[in-house]
């Protein structure tokens, strides 16, 4: 799904700290983001609660991340292609667009909804540690 988008932050993915995949989901694409191109922002931080509220997500019950690509926002799993297909190496995940949206939406759903479950929960919002220094956004940047 994807969203027209004035926010002018290019490369912000909005994530749930809480969640152990999210959490784990931002560190896969940090380390392979040689050039830094993507920043991150929990959904429970000031800038991420705004930012989700700015595209239609529930801070109390994030069902999806997002990343703000060239002036749109993507969600689901146009967000997660997008993304990762811009990574060196991976550049061949996007043929998963010829998936049909509905189906990868299905999928993507599914394991929205069981994520806790599945993948456990952090104690508290998870903000990258060292690894990941200098590229959690908590507020918006000037």
């Amino acid at each position: 799904m994807t969203q027209p988008c004035s926010w002018p932050d290019d490369g912000v993915i909005l994530y749930d700290g809480r969640c152990g995949l999210c959490s784990r989901w931002i560190r896969f694409v940090a380390r392979r983001d040689r050039d830094r191109r993507f920043r991150f922002t929990p959904i429970q931080s000031p800038y991420g609660a705004t930012l989700a509220k700015a595209l239609g997500i529930d801070p109390a019950d994030p069902q999806t991340n997002a990343v703000l690509l060239d002036g749109r926002a993507l969600m689901r799993s146009d967000g997660a292609i997008a993304i990762v297909s811009r990574l060196p190496g991976w550049r061949f995940v996007g043929l998963a667009r010829f998936v049909p949206r509905p189906l990868r939406d299905a999928v993507y759903r599914l394991i929205a909804r069981n994520r806790y479950a599945v993948f456990g929960t952090n104690r508290q919002c998870d903000y990258g540690g060292e690894a990941l220094a200098g590229r959690v956004l908590t507020e918006k940047p000037d």
